[in-house]
């Protein structure tokens, strides 16, 4: 088969070539890959992949999307179905998996990250991975919903769910995470607010429904977020880290939440105790999600009432240019190959 495979680091370590075709263990089924996208994980492989236990080279990829090309007996499944990867295989064996919180699992293997991923011709996961869609589903929407939504949804829903009528702040508006948050929001009647360094990236989010936006080059975030809420947001979504974390925690009402899923300018803000304790704020990291929560946002994504934006469309063999436009920081949604 062909794969895009990183051989080494760095933007010229990927390549589109032959690469042996997946050899699924017990239990494990195979998928004939339509649609995938690309994610910062892919970046962060790409580029380093300090602490996360792998072997160069390996398939890129945390997503896929296509139809069942082998089948595993007792599975369920059949060749020809269309399915989408949930992208963790699980043991579930430890106490994680058996209270159902799959992304805490002691011995998961992440497709991309721990094992052969989805930027390939073919890829083998565990048949508890597959998740089959209707017919008439359209892959490479499906292609690009794992990561950037599931994320979403168990940081809005997860651990104190977002509430009609409450107001969130999304940081750094764009990328695949952040537009699924606004998308989920807006789906469940909250108000939202968004931050970027783009006019015409925060124009583009409130065509898509935010009722209001900061360009944080010119303005204050916290000032103008308390400003346009009356007093501050309920639940911030920040996945930037450092840059933006003192203003994220100033855009807060009081006994608010912030939830945050990466650090892409550091992992050590100031953590500001004072404030988090006076005003009793309350801060919830997130990663994934489960596969409860997985099937709960396909039926959503099934109904038709959610749909990820697609940024741009790169053909599989050119997955290196997909990347750098990520890394460019352009995009608005996702960066979406197909086979």
């Amino acid at each position: 088969m062909k794969a895009a495979v990183l051989q080494r680091r760095g933007p010229d370590g990927v390549s589109w070539r032959d690469f042996p075709d997946p050899a699924p263990a017990a239990g494990e089924s195979v998928l004939k890959v339509a649609a995938s996208s690309v994610n910062r994980v892919d970046l962060y492989m790409r580029d380093n992949g300090g602490g996360i236990t792998h072997t160069l080279p390996q398939v890129m990829g945390v997503e896929a999307a296509g139809e069942v090309a082998e089948a595993a007996p007792g599975s369920g499944l059949k060749p020809g179905m269309k399915a989408v990867l949930f992208s963790e295989a699980f043991c579930g064996q430890c106490r994680y998996c058996l209270a159902g919180d799959q992304p805490l699992c002691e011995n998961v293997r992440i497709m991309g990250e721990h094992r052969h991923g989805g930027f390939a011709d073919y890829i083998a996961m565990p048949s508890s991975c597959f998740f089959p869609l209707p017919d008439d589903a359209d892959l490479v929407a499906a292609g690009a919903l794992m990561t950037g939504h599931l994320t979403a949804w168990r940081m809005l829903f997860g651990k104190r769910a977002l509430q009609p009528g409450e107001s969130v702040m999304i940081v750094g508006i764009g990328g695949g995470v952040a537009v699924a948050c606004l998308q989920l929001a807006k789906l469940v009647g909250a108000r939202v607010f968004v931050t970027s360094s783009s006019d015409e990236k925060i124009a583009r989010a409130i065509a898509l429904g935010a009722d209001g936006g900061v360009n944080y080059r010119h303005d204050k975030v916290s000032a103008a977020i308390q400003q346009m809420s009356g007093g501050g947001v309920d639940m911030v979504i920040d996945s930037v880290g450092e840059a933006s974390w003192g203003e994220s925690l100033r855009s807060l009402r009081r006994g608010g939440r912030l939830v945050t899923c990466g650090a892409t300018t550091g992992s050590n803000p100031p953590a500001d105790l004072q404030r988090v304790f006076i005003r009793q704020l309350e801060i919830y990291g997130s990663t994934g999600g489960s596969v409860a929560e997985f099937r709960q946002l396909l039926d959503v994504f099934n109904r038709g009432l959610v749909r990820p934006v697609i940024d741009s469309t790169f053909k599989m063999a050119d997955a290196p240019a997909a990347l750098a436009r990520l890394a460019s920081g352009a995009q608005f949604g996702k960066v979406s190959l197909v086979a």
